[in-house]
């Protein structure tokens, strides 16, 4: 049995990094031809909560349990979470429309490295010397991309336009997601970590379409029947989310998590794919020079904490 566990981690995971890129693909799409890029965020929402309340009530029924009682923190590290998820993925969306696919996705990886420093901001842990290291590789790449493709040699001053701070605003804030997350889910008094986090999302996805449902009733109420009339792509969003959400857990129950995240890079080659194949957007030298040093530094950090 031990024997095939490694194949089945690799083909979940590179299943998590594909549902995830097809996702991203059809909101860059919405977002550009249909919908705003809150109206693309709350499709996602929207459409993924009957699949993912039916995965919870099936997995209840087949496991023959209760649900479990929730911790004093749940609820404040849920939407905390939700709120923040909600946010970094406007961002990936309005950045989209700022630069091309993959890049986008390359900015939204940075995720990895702004993780260390949320922890060791907000939590006071330690980072090595090379995670520091790691941490400058990074800050390189990011000013190879957020000077844009018209731009010769890097300097601070690049990173204060549109695209640059999207991007780095979307690392932080899915950083603040990912840990609050984790809180959420140790709040749940149940020993079966599949049901634990089984309810964490099904509880954050509900807060976050209510969210996003007062919101653009308050600030776009013309894209809830946008939302509606793009059903028939919008659905695929709600689909391929709740699939990735559901390999990346699988992935992590078989697997050391590092060893994920690495294999899990494999979503910025499907980006570049998507970028030349599918958006028929050009990538730069300078881009790729830029998502190949952001790539190392993400490998590198993988590897030291």
């Amino acid at each position: 049995m031990s024997a095939v566990l490694p194949d089945l981690w690799i083909l979940v995971t590179l299943a998590a990094a594909s549902f995830q890129t097809v996702r991203f693909m059809l909101q860059k799409h919405l977002a550009t031809a249909t919908l705003s890029a809150a109206g693309a965020t709350f499709s996602r929402f929207l459409y993924s909560v009957p699949f993912i309340l039916l995965l919870l009530a099936v997995y209840l029924v087949a496991a023959d349990k209760p649900l479990p009682a929730l911790g004093d923190g749940f609820w404040l590290y849920g939407l905390a979470g939700a709120a923040a998820q909600i946010l970094a993925t406007v961002c990936v969306v309005m950045l989209f429309k700022q630069r091309n696919f993959a890049v986008g996705i390359t900015f939204k990886k940075t995720e990895v490295i702004q993780t260390v420093l949320v922890g060791w901001i907000v939590l006071g842990e330690g980072v090595s010397l090379p995670g520091f290291a790691a941490i400058a590789l990074g800050i390189v790449g990011l000013l190879l991309l957020s000077g844009g493709p018209e731009v010769t040699g890097f300097h601070w001053r690049d990173m204060r336009n549109r695209a640059a701070g999207l991007g780095i605003a979307s690392g932080v804030l899915f950083a603040i997601s990912a840990v609050t997350y984790r809180g959420a889910s140790l709040s749940v008094a149940e020993a079966d970590p599949i049901l634990r986090a089984a309810v964490t999302l099904a509880a954050v996805v509900v807060m976050q379409t209510v969210i996003m449902l007062v919101w653009l009733r308050w600030r776009e109420p013309g894209q809830i029947r946008a939302v509606w009339a793009a059903r028939r792509v919008a659905l695929w969003i709600g689909l391929t989310s709740m699939g990735g959400s559901l390999c990346w857990f699988i992935a992590f129950t078989l697997q050391n998590a590092a060893y994920v995240k690495a294999l899990g890079q494999v979503e910025l080659i499907l980006s570049v794919a998507a970028t030349t194949l599918f958006f028929h957007e050009k990538i730069t030298r300078r881009e790729w020079a830029g998502m190949a040093v952001l790539v190392a530094s993400i490998l590198m950090l993988i590897l030291v904490i």
